[in-house]
């Protein structure tokens, strides 16, 4: 009975998709929700990555073409394609014709490109897969030019910046690995120059490049890649690590062939790892490196970071500054300030831990004391679930070469010792300032100086140089206390054991139970148990005065919904999970979802998993203006009011923090103008 009802659930899927595939006009999305992980069928496989890569229904882009085959390096063309063709299983008589396919895709993307073709090229064995389809000579050359331009990472060469890339990222996980591949002078690209090239086709068998490719292309993210590899060097670290005796090319032979031992039932667990893995990664990885995909005309930015002199994974601010306010299994730092101790004690982020770099040398047994401390709080603040808490260590600078040299020394102590997850902030403490100021929006006083405090408690000047001279503050003492701060005086303090000192003040600044509050308490005010999340120091220092009275006093009367059922109501047209932003600059984790005519925010109630307050309702005709900062694009304002013969008069003003915010807004924007346009005829 359960194996025929089985059956029955696999026509009625494989009938939905063969519908929506036949019915034109269907996008990746229905596509995914359609097929939902399984297997995909065969016959529908051309279609199905046709509309991943965007090329459905896409023109002859050969059309304007000469068909002269006449390069200076055709002979080159020529011999690779012969080789590929030659291996694949169709009768001799088609071999002609698809060889003149092959041929003609590769020298026009190099007529077109200005690219000239060289003998190590991948691109044959990224054609390999897709001449199973046996698509049209236009159809071939419009999926090739799409892999090359979305999945195939520029740079991709001896000593290119993706190799350097992928060796900080393996170093990240694997710093042990790492390690040895560096002793034995194995770089990334002496063995997965071919893996990136050609996405795996070069190496593994026909079928399971192809079941790997049903998955990448749907999950449609060129960074996958990157994971795909770590994993592959992941499963064979015991066999890496074994081969000590063996030579350096023994070794980069034995990598360099590891994906042919792959099989398709492989495949599942294969993206499940490198989903996990993607999900312990900074997102700094992927946003600071967004060019390395896209149109290779588009050169390097001269002030992108060299990573092959990065010591470690480079981490932007602001991702240090959310990160932590997060909830669920997202990356969360726990922020090492290394700078010399009249810096710190100036001005410091208020979740940070001081370790003075200079100690190393001029006081080592105090820098050991205070590397054991440290590794002892970070794993107490993760117990407690202190605010201050994360797995991963960022490092954090003045941000001037000069002063940062020990802390390099400092950084390079822990990547010997083989500690994952080490990661820098990149500009240090004053690419922190900068942040700090860019993002004071909009506000009459700064309300962000939360995030910078002094060991005296008072609150440090977020445009202080942090040269070592005294902020200003009131020097009460009633500033935030952070758990660090405490740290500090625990390091300074030599008659009491330091472990009790660490387990203390750790437990006095675990997150304050959640309760109901009278007028007359002063303590923090939790929010439904909402952390503020720009508020990275003592949570005990925020009154419900700076929070508009719309996040707090009409909670009961509020609807709550289930945000899943929302989302999947048919008349929403778009969902972009953000952050709102209120004037006091607290933020609460939140979904915006847009209709044909409304604009929702929905805020997540953190005590119910699941479940959202209706935090706003606003018409897209009421919409009167959205910006955007250009130093901080992420941040979106949107002013809803009328528009009259007078003026416009803002009647509501919401502020979010919008991932991908350039597509969100194109997307509203988009929205507002149909419903402006129906209104006026």
């Amino acid at each position: 009975m359960a194996e025929g009802e089985d059956q029955l659930l696999q026509g009625s899927w494989d009938r939905d998709l063969a519908d929506a595939l036949e019915s034109g006009g269907c996008d990746l999305e229905t596509v995914r929700n359609i097929i939902q992980g399984r297997e995909l069928p065969c016959d529908q496989r051309a279609k199905i990555w046709k509309i991943a890569l965007n090329v459905a229904g896409k023109g002859d882009s050969l059309a304007s073409w000469d068909r002269s085959l006449d390069l200076p390096e055709q002979a080159i063309i020529h011999d690779k394609c012969q080789q590929l063709i030659d291996l694949q299983p169709v009768p001799e008589e088609e071999k002609p014709a698809l060889l003149v396919d092959v041929e003609s895709v590769i020298t026009f993307y190099c007529k077109s490109r200005n690219i000239t073709f060289k003998q190590n090229l991948n691109w044959p064995e990224l054609l390999k897969p897709l001449l199973s389809l046996q698509l049209s000579r236009s159809d071939l050359y419009n999926c090739f030019y799409a892999i090359m331009n979305k999945y195939i990472p520029r740079d991709c060469v001896s000593n290119g910046r993706p190799f350097h890339l992928f060796r900080l990222l393996l170093q990240y996980h694997e710093p042990e690995l790492c390690s040895f591949l560096d002793t034995k002078k194995i770089t990334p690209d002496s063995y997965a120059m071919n893996w990136l090239g050609s996405m795996f086709a070069g190496q593994c068998l026909p079928e399971v490049t192809q079941a790997m490719w049903d998955v990448y292309l749907q999950q449609a993210d060129p960074f996958l890649i990157f994971f795909l590899m770590l994993i592959m060097l992941v499963n064979a670290k015991d066999n890496i690590l074994s081969q000590e005796g063996d030579g350096k090319e023994e070794l980069i032979q034995m990598l360099e062939t590891s994906p042919a031992h792959l099989e398709v039932e492989d495949m599942e667990d294969l993206f499940s790892l490198a989903q996990y893995y993607y999900s312990k990664t900074p997102l700094s990885l992927r946003k600071d490196n967004q060019n390395l995909f896209g149109s290779s005309l588009v050169a390097l930015k001269d002030e992108e970071m060299d990573l092959s002199q990065a010591l470690c994974l480079p981490v932007s601010v602001p991702e240090i500054l959310q990160a932590n306010q997060l909830q669920g299994d997202g990356v969360r730092f726990f922020v090492v300030d290394c700078r010399p101790a009249e810096q710190y004690n100036a001005g410091h982020l208020s979740t940070a831990f001081h370790l003075d770099s200079d100690l190393m040398l001029q006081n080592p047994a105090e820098f050991a004391l205070s590397v054991k401390s440290l590794l002892e709080a970070q794993k107490q603040s993760l117990e407690s679930g202190s605010i201050a808490s994360g797995e991963h260590l960022c490092f954090m600078g003045s941000g001037r070469e000069e002063e940062d040299m020990y802390m390099n020394m400092v950084l390079a102590h822990f990547l010997q010792k083989n500690k994952e997850y080490v990661s820098i902030a990149k500009g240090g403490f004053m690419a922190l300032q900068q942040h700090l100021a860019d993002i004071n929006v909009e506000g009459p006083d700064n309300v962000y100086v939360h995030w910078i405090v002094s060991t005296s408690g008072s609150r440090g000047s977020i445009s202080s140089p942090a040269d070592g001279e005294s902020p200003n503050g009131s020097g009460d003492g009633k500033g935030v206390k952070s758990l660090v701060n405490k740290m500090t005086f625990a390091l300074k303090s030599r008659s009491v054991n330091v472990k009790e000192k660490v387990i203390s003040f750790i437990e006095n600044t675990s997150a304050p139970v959640e309760r109901h509050v009278s007028s007359s308490d002063r303590v923090g005010k939790p929010y439904r148990g909402v952390k503020p999340v720009f508020s990275i120091g003592d949570e005990e220092e925020y009154d419900t005065d700076e929070i508009d009275s719309s996040s707090m006093s009409d909670d009961d009367r509020k609807e709550i919904v289930n945000i899943q059922t929302w989302i999947n109501k048919p008349d929403i047209k778009h969902h972009f999970p953000c952050n709102e932003v209120k004037e006091t600059g607290h933020m609460f984790p939140s979904h915006l979802l847009v209709t044909g005519t409304h604009m929702y925010c929905l805020r997540e109630i953190a005590s119910r998993k699941g479940f959202t307050y209706i935090q706003s309702r606003q018409a897209l005709n009421s919409v009167v203006k959205i910006t955007s900062k250009k130093k901080h694009p992420e941040l979106i304002t949107f002013k809803f009011g009328n528009s009259n013969s007078s003026g416009v008069e803002v009647l509501a003003v919401e502020r979010y923090l919008i991932p991908n915010a350039g597509d969100a807004t194109k997307a509203i924007k988009q929205q507002i103008m149909k419903v402006l346009d129906a209104l006026e005829s």
